[in-house]
């Protein structure tokens, strides 16, 4: 469920939470950890010394450019230079999914701009993406968005007002996952989307999510209480005011990332999520979060139009 929250120090308990845990506020303001449950800041400790070179980047544009047509994965190892093998163990070191999983992400992501950009029906635009059948096409689009694409073409032309809701769980059960978001240097202020997934893509319904404003110079707490036991993904998307005063340098998107956190009931995970530009090997936001930003879906950036 979708939770707005302000990012204050606060003890007020979340709505349904005293009768499920009576006296005992899911987010505290202060927490301590669940033994073992600890991490960095961000995944970014764990792989930014990851050097992308020129192979994982030619498959990766090879990727973006062909995703229309029947790639296999012997081609995309080919653009690479490499060989199967050792290009599917790199290819995962680098962004977290295997080839395939990059390209089925990359072709429902140019089905979410083309739905938003173009007049094409939904048939047109499965076949422009890659897909023979439109079945096939329309189930893999709302399982991975969490809406059909005809509504989401109507989310989109609303302003992405009415988005899908997180899945629904009793208050009070679960775990609870805590921290703080901060934002890089260079930037003022940012609407923060940040939500639970079980996979390191951004897609299918988080199993709870929450929206806070981070503002430079300090970490600005979040809390995701209700977490189903398991292992989840903690993704956060945001749309930042940068510092620079000129008016066409003031948007940027920012993503955020922790892998993974193990969850058990009544457990308090802590994190810390630093909040970056976009690396080239960032999968693209499937998910049909709430609009944050005009004229961000989670690809490269682009100008809104209305379908």
């Amino acid at each position: 469920m979708l939770r707005k929250y302000d990012g204050t120090a606060s003890r007020r308990p979340w709505p349904g939470s005293s009768e499920a845990r009576p006296g005992l506020d899911p987010c505290p303001t202060t927490t301590r950890a669940h033994p073992g449950k600890v991490l960095p800041e961000s995944v970014q400790a764990l792989t930014g010394g990851i050097t992308l070179n020129g192979a994982i980047k030619s498959a990766i544009a090879r990727i973006w450019t062909d995703y229309s047509e029947p790639l296999s994965l012997d081609e995309i190892a080919r653009s690479a230079i490499l060989s199967r093998f050792h290009f599917s163990r790199v290819f995962r070191r680098a962004t977290r999914v295997s080839p395939g999983r990059y390209l089925s992400a990359v072709r429902i992501y140019q089905a979410k701009r083309l739905l938003a950009t173009t007049t094409l029906s939904v048939t047109d635009i499965s076949l422009a993406v890659g897909y023979n059948s439109l079945g096939s096409f329309t189930n893999h689009f709302t399982d991975s968005v969490g809406t059909s694409p005809s509504r989401f073409r109507r989310m989109w032309v609303e302003g992405m007002r009415g988005t899908p809701q997180s899945d629904q769980r009793a208050p009070g059960t679960g775990g609870t996952i805590t921290g703080t978001v901060t934002l890089p240097s260079g930037f003022a202020t940012a609407q923060v989307y940040i939500g639970t997934f079980e996979t390191p893509i951004v897609q299918r319904r988080p199993a709870t999510s929450t929206v806070v404003e981070a503002a430079a110079g300090r970490h600005t707490r979040f809390c995701l209480p209700d977490v189903p036991p398991g292992q989840w993904y903690i993704r956060a998307v945001a749309t930042a005011d940068s510092a620079d005063p000129e008016p066409w340098t003031r948007r940027s998107m920012l993503l955020g990332d922790v892998d993974p956190v193990e969850v058990s009931d009544m457990s308090t995970s802590v994190v810390g999520i630093v909040l970056r530009p976009r690396r080239e090997t960032d999968l693209p936001v499937l998910y049909a979060i709430p609009d944050l930003e005009t004229g961000s879906l989670g690809g490269p950036v682009r100008t809104r139009q209305r379908a």
